[in-house]
Parts: C-alpha cells; structure tokens; sequence
C-alpha cells in the first residue's frame, strides 16, 4: 500500500525537481526516435514496485513485445533519491524511456523543456488507453488539459473519517453539509472531545481542509486555474472564504490546542483519533492501513468513513475529490523505442494489472477494477474509494504536488503561518497572489 510516507516525501522533497531551467532536450541513450532495442523504466523503490515489476516481465514475455521490437528494463530508485536522480537522468544521455511520477506539477519542467511524449491524441485514439481509466484521474495528472501520464497505481483520495463508536455515543451522523459539521463541532466540544485529529506539525495535513473547502466553495476551476499557472486564482473569492472557514475552526477549538505540534508521520494524530481524543479526522485513504497497522481492533470495530460536506450556497459538487489520484507513466520525448513505450502503457489498462494492484492492497484507477475489489483486505472500504472516484465529476492533485514545485514550500509554509495564527485569511491570499 501506498503509505503516508510517499505523501510526505512528495511535500517536502518534490522541492529537488526545482532546477528545471538547467534541464535540457537530452534523450535517452540508445537515441531517439525510430523502432527496437530494449528501454529503460525509472520508477519508485518501495514495497509497491512488485506490481511494476511483474508487469515489466508480462510484458517482455508478450506479442506486444514482440511487435514492437522491444523490451523493458526496469530500474528501481530509492524513495528519497527518486526526484534528485531523475532530474540528473533527464539531463543526461542516459535519461529513462518511460519513468514514474506524480503529475502535475513534478512533471511541469519536463514538459516546458520538451522533453515528454503528448499522450492526448494516443489515449483518444485508443480504445483500450481511452475507455481503461476512469476519466477523473486521468484529467487529474494533466496539464493545461493535455495528458503526459497513464495511471499506473492505487488511488489514495482524501476521505473523512470518523470514529463510529464515539458517533453512536454521542448519537452523531456523518455530516453531509457545513452547517452539520459545525453542529458536530459544538456536540464534541461539549463532550470535551477534541472533533478534529490534525498533524499541524508536518503542514500537509492542513493542507487537505484548504483543498476540500475551496473546491466546494469555488468549485474545482478556481484551482484548476492556479495548477496552470495563473498565480491571479489565488486571488478567487473562494479562496479567501476557505482561508476565513479554517480560521473560524480553529477559534471554535476544532482541532483543539495542541495540533501544531502533533504529527502524522510518527503516528500521532492517527493515536489521537484511534484513542478516542479526536471524533474525526480527514486524511488520505492510506489512513485505514495505518490505522490497521497501529491500532487494528479500532480499525476493525470504529473506523468509519464519509465524503466531505457540501458547503451551502457553493459552487462545488459533494461528489468531487481531492487527494492523490494515483501515480503516472510518462514517456521520454527522446525515447528510443516509441512503439515499445505505448505498448507497456497499455499494459496498465490490463485486468492482470488490476488484479495485482488489489491484492497489493491497492485501489486500481482502472475502469474495470469494481468487480474485482472483493478479493481486497477490506471490501467494503474498497468499493467506497473506487465508488468515490469512479462518481467524481473532478478530481483535485494535491496542491503541493499540483503546482510548480518552486511554489510548493512557500505555499506550505503560508497555509501553516494561517493555521498556527501567525497569518490572517487576508495576509494568506496576498502571499499566495506572489507565487510565480
């Protein structure tokens, strides 16, 4: 499974991919263009790779294979070298065919430098690229509306949890709206239960609520606008009403007082809310595996799970999402065997991809996965996810992977100087407006 991990290194240490202007139009080694000979795939080294790598030997094995005249090599990277030794790869004679990444804005260099196949026109014009993803998360590691990525790993959307024994105690439903949620709120104050868990320490946390209340203010277009590259969508009304909703929970206690200094990555905002200290806690789906892992009889009995709430009067749909849609294959411009590249990619729209991806714990993007998520650790959660995503009329990126990935510690530390109270909603959006 995907872990938490991955989603803090992406915040922190996508800031390596920054050097991009020193990037240049070099290819890979074995030349450019044409037809044959064996290609190289850059991707993540962790536990996940397994699926990638069987992958890699069906493939090689196959007639797709055979037609195109060549094989693939796959290279495993360390988690915390992979962004560093990619750049330097890309900049080189020795750059991958085909290599693993987020999206978005970790690809944003790349493309600037003309150094990633378009894959729009190719995914139009298959049927098994076109119809083998569901629409949203391909459109989610876009750029400018163009596609440079295939799906190729589990969806990890960002899901409201809650605690269901502490619900039913306090006689509490999920909310479905704002004003629900803050009716909640006063309920566990009340109580003296904290509502929310929070890792304010490790900043993306916060993050997710930003991500949340602005689409459902604004509407998934108010982001969609700055992940292009106009810093003026900070600028969006929407943006500033998010900014002053978070800072109206913090006064309400929503987080309680010591959130600053609880982290996710050590495990203390999942013990906060497994103890039954906090009622909720928005996180990314890897929460019910770590929930599993740490605290598996509240994970079996308590953990409980919703969408976020409609903001009334929004412009944004309940059923969108925000998160991680999964992670991407994007082809090398410069890649000696196009054909061979392409005929991989297809591979990931495959039921046997699928299959190896659920039984990896992971949730597949792909269009075919729902009937295969009974074979999953926890059927029920799965089929949520996939359902989730599958209805999602849009599907947010992360903003800190969305963005350039000069934009993205800054962007980081204004969100945690608003919710630390060192920066008012106001103060937020004019730091914001001046990120390039």
């Amino acid at each position: 499974m995907e872990s938490y991990s991955r989603r803090w290194f992406l915040g922190a240490g996508a800031t390596t991919l920054v050097s991009a202007a020193g990037l240049t139009a070099c290819g890979s080694g074995s030349g450019s263009g044409g037809s044959g000979g064996t290609i190289t795939a850059f991707v993540y080294g962790d536990d996940a790779v397994k699926v990638q790598a069987k992958a890699v030997s069906r493939f090689n094995a196959s007639a797709a294979a055979k037609k195109a005249k060549g094989k693939v090599k796959l290279e495993k990277v360390p988690g915390s070298d992979y962004p560093a030794k990619l750049r330097t790869a890309m900049g080189s004679p020795n750059a991958p065919d085909v290599f693993f990444n987020w999206g978005g804005g970790s690809i944003k260099a790349y493309k600037e430098a003309g150094q990633l196949v378009d894959l729009t026109d190719t995914i139009k014009s298959d049927p098994v690229l076109k119809d083998g993803f569901l629409p949203s998360v391909l459109a989610a590691g876009a750029l400018g509306g163009r596609n440079y990525g295939i799906p190729m790993r589990g969806m990890q959307p960002v899901i409201l949890f809650c605690n269901k024994t502490l619900f039913a105690e306090h006689k509490l439903q999920p909310p479905t709206t704002w004003d629900q949620l803050l009716d909640i709120n006063a309920k566990l104050k009340k109580a003296n239960i904290t509502p929310f868990a929070l890792g304010g320490a490790d900043i993306w946390p916060e993050l997710m609520w930003l991500e949340y209340l602005v689409d459902r203010i604004g509407g998934p277009e108010v982001f969609d606008k700055i992940k292009n590259g106009d810093s003026s969508g900070w600028g969006d009304p929407a943006v500033l009403k998010a900014a002053e909703t978070v800072k109206q929970l913090i006064d309400d206690g929503a987080f309680g007082k010591g959130f600053s200094s609880v982290a996710y990555t050590n495990g203390g905002a999942p013990a906060v809310f497994a103890k039954g200290k906090a009622a909720m806690h928005l996180m990314g789906s890897w929460e019910y595996s770590t929930q599993l892992g740490k605290f598996p009889d509240f994970a079996k009995k308590d953990l409980g799970w919703c969408a976020f709430p409609k903001y009334e009067g929004g412009a944004g749909d309940i059923r969108n999402v925000v998160g991680n849609p999964t992670n991407y294959w994007s082809v090398n411009a410069r890649t000696s065997n196009k054909d061979a590249a392409l005929a991989f990619l297809r591979d990931c729209a495959s039921e046997s991809y699928a299959r190896d991806l659920v039984a990896n714990g992971d949730i597949p993007t792909t269009s075919n996965a729902a009937k295969l998520l009974d074979a999953s650790p926890n059927p029920g959660f799965a089929k949520f996810q996939y359902q989730m995503v599958q209805q999602a009329p849009a599907f947010t990126l992360s903003w800190d992977q969305a963005v350039d990935p000069n934009s993205s510690t800054p962007m980081l530390t204004e969100i945690n100087k608003l919710f630390v109270g060192k920066s008012t909603p106001a103060r937020f959006v004019a730091a914001l407006k001046e990120l390039k």
